[in-house]
């Protein structure tokens, strides 16, 4: 736990994170964060992208579409 004082930033009270806060928590700059309150805590969230299978397979290309694998033969039927 770190202890940081509330300063004014513009019109707005902000709160500095160290930057072993920040890779404790898995965020970075310039990433988008929800911002809520709980019980009387503040809590910053990141956010994910979510991705939709019909978006990415549009962006498949034939200069981007990886070479076939062979990965072996599969479970016999009846064992798994």
């Amino acid at each position: 736990m770190e202890i940081q004082m509330l300063r004014k930033w513009g019109n707005s009270p902000a709160v500095r994170l160290s930057a072993a806060m920040m890779e404790a928590a898995d965020l970075t700059l310039n990433q988008p964060v929800t911002v809520r309150t709980e019980r009387g805590r503040v809590i910053i969230e990141p956010v994910f992208p979510v991705y939709a299978l019909d978006e990415l397979l549009a962006g498949i290309t034939p200069q981007n579409l990886h070479a076939e694998q062979d990965t072996g033969p599969g479970p016999r039927q009846g064992t798994a």
